[in-house]
């Protein structure tokens, strides 16, 4: 007898409420519809403390601002399905006991692209130019590389700072090309970065999903949508940001790949904020398992001096 898979009916999808989070969602939609027609979904929105302080970040629980009330909601039985961006989900602690993710979505575009209104590109930049961004991973390998251009703080989804950017608050912008793409705004991007110029944060471009541990029939259901590179992928970068032990304000970048044969690589860098120091780590995988890679890149950071690095700076 062939056991058949038991699919819930409704599934409430818990999210923030930007438009670049509900574009996520969407695609998720899209995705479970595919794999599940018979399944109904609907989106439970939620505004986080992230999403409503536009000061510095550290202040307010750093990157668990953007996950906190999420996390709630599903802890709460309010909703059975929370839609995450990696690069936004603390891996410096555990998930919220009781929560596992599910699946990693296929990963999307991991670069960051140069938002400029007059089409410029980062080397063609006159000095004193103004960049809106408030990630420190930016700014540090901005100094280290662009010592001329100025960078401006910039808090605020995509479509506010593009907002800022035309009133004139800034004279370009940095941001995430997947973050352009989800809400169909990749006619702004004047170039494109390529990962060794910006190295990305970790976790950039990955959607994932998280249940309660208990809901083996949910789990189940939306693990299909999972990539198996993906998962490995966010396996290695998580358990590296995880040893470092990094905070909000260390500017930390890294990504793993699986390469065309399967073979599975991470590199990573941990910067002083001033850019003026950068530890650099490559390894390949071989007959690691993702976790381990994720822990010898950390441990081959931390001998060069980054537990020192990351420790020295406020947060």
């Amino acid at each position: 007898m062939v056991s058949v898979m038991s699919v819930p009916e409704l599934i409430r999808i818990v999210s923030r409420d930007s438009p670049m989070a509900l574009a996520q969602v969407a695609r998720v939609r899209a995705e479970l519809a595919a794999l599940h027609p018979q399944v109904r979904t609907e989106v439970v929105p939620v505004k986080t403390t992230g999403d409503k302080w536009l000061g510095d970040l550290s202040q307010v629980e750093g990157k668990g601002a953007f996950t906190k009330e999420v996390d709630a909601a599903l802890l709460a039985g309010k909703a059975d399905l929370a839609v995450h961006c990696v690069k936004d989900v603390p891996a410096d602690r555990p998930l919220p006991a009781g929560t596992v993710f599910a699946a990693f979505l296929k990963r999307d575009d991991i670069r960051d692209a140069l938002v400029h209104p007059g089409g410029l590109t980062l080397d063609q930049l006159p000095p004193g130019t103004r960049i809106g961004t408030s990630s420190v991973r930016r700014v540090a390998q901005l100094a280290a590389t662009h010592p001329h251009l100025e960078c401006v703080p910039f808090r605020g989804n995509d479509n506010r700072r593009l907002e800022k950017l035309a009133a004139g608050d800034a004279d370009a912008l940095l941001l995430a090309v997947a973050g352009l793409e989800r809400i169909d705004r990749t006619d702004v991007i004047s170039e494109v970065l390529d990962p060794e110029t910006m190295m990305p944060p970790i976790g950039a471009g990955i959607l994932a999903l998280q249940c309660r541990e208990g809901d083996s029939e949910l789990i189940d259901v939306v693990s299909g949508l999972g990539d198996p590179d993906t998962y490995r992928e966010a396996t290695a970068e998580r358990m590296f940001l995880h040893v470092l032990q990094g905070h909000c304000n260390s500017p930390i970048a890294g990504f793993a790949r699986v390469d065309g044969g399967g073979e599975l690589s991470l590199r990573a860098c941990v910067f002083t904020p001033d850019g003026k120091t950068r530890l650099n780590a490559h390894e390949w995988a071989g007959r690691l398992d993702p976790a381990t890679l994720g822990t010898s890149v950390a441990v081959a950071l931390l001998r060069q001096g980054a537990r020192e690095i990351i420790d020295g700076i406020p947060h």
